[in-house]
């Protein structure tokens, strides 16, 4: 069956007010840009003539600029979900102007196909090859994309020839049966192979193909500071530690890290430990850390929903396709961030924190408790279900203003139920078989700076009753300081 040729104005004339789209998209790898571009356009030239004019925006995680933020700059976002990086997005969801809802990102396919967000109208996703039976080839990427490709009404495909078609073999594509008869997913090691390597869809549901030809818009990654290389360091010397002592088993267990400059920093620590062997991950996200490690020999496999990569690792990943075949796999995200694969495979979670408090609880999406980030992604998904699950962060934020260790979390993402160890630039807290006093002494002496350490015992002296040492006058003390005095330090308490 031969397609529609679309240019990208033609799809996006295919979409009304109102419609809910599914968009390819996991970070910017694999996302959709040509047509969202091309539907923001629509929308500035519809409410220029006075009509309304918003979709209600899904995808995998978060985009590139061509789709969160062109939409977002267009005010054509009616609401979005699960997951969003974009400064312009950020900013009109902050303002109230953007309906945002968090998700973890596992649920995400389910929640679309149960239609708990309505229906949706388009699939938008990128693809790198097209077969004439409706077999498409994703590309750097797989997130929700299957899920949007079966549910929608009809189907768009970017074709981007940027992209190789000789991906193909590299994605796993696998959704679970909804209940009542859903089994197990049949996947028992990193490595395993369960589903196609193509998306099949009803080549009639494709309403046409734009081509494109656009590099993902990945940014690059900074030089590790010292900061980070100490809270890389700090983590591989924990998870040597734990190897010596028999807690992690000698062959290892897969690692999951999350998106970012730290994370990066923490992989490389961990290719540098000689008390670590080499490993495999089981993620949702490959950066450029991970194919440093494939390349020396520390990485044997990793296994995840998209490749992040900075521009000069992408185009070191398309020239050695061969190499990186036999190691990497591309699943869909309620796959690579099931809680039950997470749980069977002992995964080791390593995530990102905003603050964290002396009782173990996480803040990983808002900013003093009000102003959204990014999101919770996929961190909890992994750290609820992980064989242990760590948290890091800085000591210190905005030049030692802020102290990312504080007597109670501004937002709780990750409770101290879920949370087993929290490492940061000063130190580790092993919180696992501590009581919240015990937590409570041992964050503040291991992970908070010295400017702050003081305050925190005082904290803890405040309130000598109860199972928790919870001052409530003075819980955001540390907060409500910075927010009139634009500084943390010199807090008083009492």
């Amino acid at each position: 069956m031969s397609f529609a040729k679309l240019t990208p104005e033609e799809a996006a004339a295919l979409v009304a007010n109102g419609d809910i789209i599914g968009f390819s998209g996991f970070t910017p790898a694999g996302a959709a840009k040509a047509v969202p571009r091309a539907i923001a356009a629509r929308a500035k030239a519809e409410h220029a003539a006075g009509r309304p004019f918003k979709i209600g925006v899904i995808t995998g995680a978060s985009t590139g600029p061509s789709l969160d933020g062109e939409l977002a700059k267009a005010d054509a976002v009616l609401f979005r979900t699960p997951y969003q990086s974009n400064a312009d997005l950020r900013k009109k969801i902050n303002a109230g102007e953007v309906q945002f809802f968090d998700m973890h990102l596992s649920q995400l396919p389910q929640t679309v196909r149960y239609g708990f967000l309505g229906k949706v109208k388009f699939a938008i996703v990128e693809a790198c090859e097209v077969y004439p039976g409706g077999e498409i080839v994703l590309t750097t990427s797989v997130g929700a994309s299957p899920t949007f490709c079966h549910v929608a009404d009809k189907i768009i495909i970017e074709l981007n020839r940027a992209q190789s078609p000789q991906l193909l073999g590299f994605h796993d594509i696998y959704e679970p049966v909804d209940p009542p008869r859903r089994r197990e997913i049949p996947l028992y090691s990193v490595r395993d192979r369960i589903g196609t390597t193509v998306v099949k869809v009803d080549p009639s549901r494709i309403a046409g193909i734009v081509e494109t030809n656009q590099a993902d818009e990945s940014g690059v990654f900074e030089e590790p500071s010292e900061v980070m290389l100490r809270i890389g360091q700090n983590v591989a010397a924990f998870l040597a530690g734990e190897r010596r002592r028999g807690t992690i088993p000698a062959p290892f267990l897969p690692i999951q890290s999350g998106v970012g400059d730290i994370a990066n920093a923490v992989l490389a620590a961990m290719g540098e430990n000689d008390d670590i062997p080499p490993f495999e991950m089981y993620s949702e996200v490959l950066q450029d850390a991970v194919f440093k490690l494939m390349q020396k020999g520390k990485l044997t496999f990793a296994s995840t929903t998209a490749i992040t990569a900075s521009p000069t690792m992408t185009k070191e990943f398309y020239a050695n396709l061969d190499f990186y075949r036999s190691r990497v796999v591309l699943r869909p995200q309620e796959i690579s961030n099931n809680p039950e694969i997470v749980r069977r495979l002992g995964i080791i979670s390593i995530n990102a924190a905003i603050e964290a408090d002396i009782f173990g609880n996480i803040n990983s999406t808002h900013v003093l408790g009000t102003s959204m980030m990014n999101g919770i992604g996929g961190s909890g998904d992994f750290t609820r279900n992980a064989f242990i699950s760590i948290f890091v962060c800085p000591a210190l934020q905005k030049g030692g203003k802020i102290s990312t260790i504080v007597p109670l979390v501004s937002h709780t993402d990750h409770s101290e139920h879920s949370v087993q160890v929290i490492i940061t630039d000063q130190g580790i807290a092993d919180l696992r078989g501590k009581s919240p006093q015990e937590r409570a002494k041992l964050i503040a002496e291991n992970c908070a700076h010295p400017d702050f350490r003081e305050a925190l015992r005082h904290y803890v002296e405040l309130s000598k009753s109860g199972q928790t040492p919870q001052s409530l006058r003075n819980a955001f003390a540390f907060h409500t300081h910075f927010m009139e005095t634009g500084d943390m330090r010199g807090v008083k308490l009492g």
